[in-house]
């Protein structure tokens, strides 16, 4: 299908009357005032389009090496977005500032189809070549623009729409441009926000990549936007001073450019150290931990880290300076070093284990009665599997060969949840896609369908749900015509769906088309094949070479995993980063993890120790305590009196005892006795420290053969 453009004549008249009207000036509208540029300044004419200049191809392969990082770093976002835009006649374009086009992502046909007007890279897209276009008068204004098709400035282009925004370094320049052009004539208003954060997402890759050897540091006044895409980034050099800061963190500050924080230290915009941050973060197992703005009360949650190439420099014998890498005017350099695997890539899935023979059983019922067409409802708490539950079903069911189309109901806006079961047909709604687009339920015809949290489905959805169940076809929104439609059904819920359906939240006609068999699946806790699950899941996360150490596999498998599969999966996830390819120890472990340890009695680690002791509260009786083995020592100088260290009445005895202690118990006795010697012996202080309480100190303390003893 060609691209249809505008009259000729006509269109050049509306450029000569609305500039010689002075509309653009008056009205400030960045398309008018483009049309001024092309007319006066550049001395273009709307129907004698020039040619566009292209790079030599050794000149595009030298460009493109020099922009390597830049490219690198918005490959993956680029067809990220085009998925997301599911429109096969539009083009997802990057540029360089000078308008050249770098990358492009788009479908063999429509680039076939756009070649000849010279969208493909290499070629230049600046105003001064290619008129008022979304790339080039993006550049110009230094602002996200939204070209129609009537807006551009040659009547040749004027069968595309063109949507751009700028992307900026580190240092706070514009370095690209991200665009996509397509035949929509519609103005997609939600455009203009998926390029800004694609736009956004590429500009903490560029601080991620070249500022590798600085601490990288994640902040927001609210902790859930912490590691995403509305988070703070700044990269902090070894000696606190700060390097990059991206757009948000410019905004949350208050600051207006880079340069207004670039060089200064980190005490002068949060009220902590370096040195303490990095602590608290680690201690916290890289959860935020709160700060705040320095001179000021506003409250913050960051995290800091180490820097990456410290990993991929132990194992790669790297001798790169730090300054090299962090050199703020080495933007668009290539990067040479190979990147160390990113800490917070998602895992391959991991299939369940089917050690368990409650879950074995489960799954062999499932996929025998979805063989005979009936409906499976699976119940279990959050987090306990049931998409991967769901999927090895579905790869067990005659329906393997179909699609699996996983909803979940949970996460998707009401407004949304409709057009994305049912569909719609073109120019359904303002932004709609041109072509319209395949609801998730058609998406599923011949495979399986799985509705997560189905529960959460609106009321007045789940009429229109159980119409599609019990006629198996399928009205898409703004059509008339219906759609057969034949697929599996799954659906589950982390609530009690009867429940619901007495307090009128959930259709009964409904629950019982769905739960045709119920099935329940284990929490973590009730499973016997947690070993199998914890080293599958282990493999996966560490890409093949994670180890756990004795003490660390028992912790795991004492744990009650309150979150389930998904908890398991975050816990190692956060070790395998803490540990950086080494076996992982107790101490890599989340601090949930041992508080719970704590009070079950199980081992503790020294994960959560402050730092500093503690001094008692006023008013508060210092408790007294003194070690049972040789080892602890005397008190320490400058204690007070009535907090000086007993020797045990049966000290041989207790020796016994204490060689009797398993390797766990004994590494956790000297912890304390460490402990209670930093807070002189303050039980008070260590409990706290442990954020437990005395009593449950106190069994610790009695377990492990640490005797307590008042001198009052």
């Amino acid at each position: 299908m060609a691209i249809t453009v505008l009259n000729t004549g006509r269109h050049a008249e509306r450029v000569f009357d609305v500039v010689r009207s002075g509309f653009g000036e008056e009205n400030n509208d960045v398309v008018a005032r483009s049309w001024r540029r092309c007319l006066d300044e550049y001395l273009l004419h709307p129907d004698r389009p020039r040619e566009l200049r292209a790079l030599e191809p050794s000149a595009l392969h030298e460009r493109l090496a020099r922009m390597a990082t830049l490219v690198d770093c918005a490959r993956h976002e680029m067809a990220t977005l085009f998925q997301q835009l599911a429109d096969q006649e539009a083009a997802v374009v990057l540029t360089d500032t000078d308008g050249v086009i770098l990358h492009m992502v788009a479908s063999p046909e429509f680039s076939e189809e756009v070649a000849p007007l010279g969208l493909r890279p290499g070629v230049f897209w600046s105003e001064t070549e290619a008129g008022t276009n979304g790339m080039g008068t993006c550049l110009a204004a230094a602002a996200p623009v939204a070209v129609r098709r009537e807006d551009h400035f040659y009547t040749q282009y004027t069968g595309l729409t063109c949507s751009a925004v700028p992307v900026y370094n580190p240092a706070g320049e514009m370095a690209a441009v991200l665009d996509v052009s397509s035949r929509s004539s519609l103005m997609q208003q939600h455009l203009l926000v998926l390029l800004g954060m694609t736009a956004r997402m590429i500009e903490n890759r560029l601080i991620d990549q070249c500022f590798r050897h600085a601490h990288p540091v994640h902040f927001h006044s609210r902790p859930e936007f912490v590691y995403t895409l509305h988070e703070g980034r700044l990269a902090v050099s070894d000696d606190g001073h700060i390097l990059a800061a991206n757009r948000s963190a410019l905004f949350q500050l208050g600051l207006q450019s880079v340069a207004d924080i670039r060089s200064r230290r980190i005490e002068d915009i949060f009220q902590t150290s370096q040195e303490d941050l990095l602590h608290r973060s680690t201690l916290s197992s890289f959860h935020p931990v709160v700060t705040y703005r320095a001179h000021a009360s506003h409250r913050f949650f960051a995290v800091m880290r180490r820097p990456a190439f410290e990993a991929s420099a132990l194992q790669l014998g790297s001798g790169a300076s730090s300054a090299q890498a962090s050199a703020p005017g080495r933007v668009l350099t290539p990067t040479r070093t190979p990147l160390p695997r990113p800490l917070t890539a998602p895992a391959a899935p991991v299939g369940p284990t089917l050690a368990d023979p409650t879950l074995a059983r489960q799954l062999d019922v499932a996929r025998r009665v979805i063989a005979r067409q009936t409906p499976v409802l699976l119940c279990g708490e959050t987090g306990s599997g049931k998409e991967v539950f769901a999927r090895a079903v579905h790869e067990g069911s005659p329906r393997s060969g179909g699609a699996f189309v996983a909803v979940n109901c949970a996460s998707l806006p009401e407004s949304l949840i409709e057009s994305e079961l049912f569909g719609y047909r073109a120019g359904a709604f303002t932004g709609a896609q041109r072509n319209g687009r395949r609801g998730k339920i058609l998406q599923a015809d011949g495979g399986t369908l799985f509705l997560d949290e189905i529960g959460d489905m609106p009321l007045e959805l789940q009429a229109r749900l159980l119409r599609v169940l019990e006629e198996r076809q399928v009205t898409p929104l703004g059509a008339e015509e219906t759609v057969a439609v034949d697929f599996q059904l799954l659906s589950a819920s982390y609530r009690n769906l009867m429940e619901l359906v007495e307090s009128g939240r959930f259709r009964e006609d409904l629950y019982y088309r769905l739960a045709g068999v119920e099935v329940r699946l284990p929490a973590l806790r009730e499973r016997s094949d947690r070993a199998e699950l914890i080293r599958s899941l282990l493999l996966a996360e560490s890409g093949g070479d994670g180890r756990l150490s004795g003490e660390a596999e028992q912790l795991l498998m004492a744990y009650a995993w309150p979150g389930n599969v998904r908890q398991l999966r975050h816990a190692l996830r956060s070790a395998c980063a803490l540990a950086d390819g080494a076996p992982i120890r107790l101490e890599h472990l989340p601090v949930a993890l041992q508080r719970a340890a704590i009070e079950s009695g199980s081992p503790m680690t020294a994960l959560s120790m402050p730092e500093m002791p503690r001094e008692p509260a006023i008013g508060e009786t210092p408790a007294l305590s003194a070690p049972t083995a040789p080892h602890a020592g005397p008190a320490t100088a400058g204690a007070p009196a009535s907090n000086l260290p007993v020797s045990p009445t049966d000290e041989a005895a207790d020796d016994e005892a204490v060689l009797k202690l398993n390797p766990i118990q004994a590494n956790e006795r000297q912890m304390l006795l460490k402990m209670l010697e930093q807070h002189r012996w303050n039980v008070s202080s260590v409990a706290k420290a442990f954020d437990v309480s005395r009593n449950t100190l106190y069994r610790r303390l009695h377990k492990l053969h640490i005797r307590l003893s008042h001198t009052d």
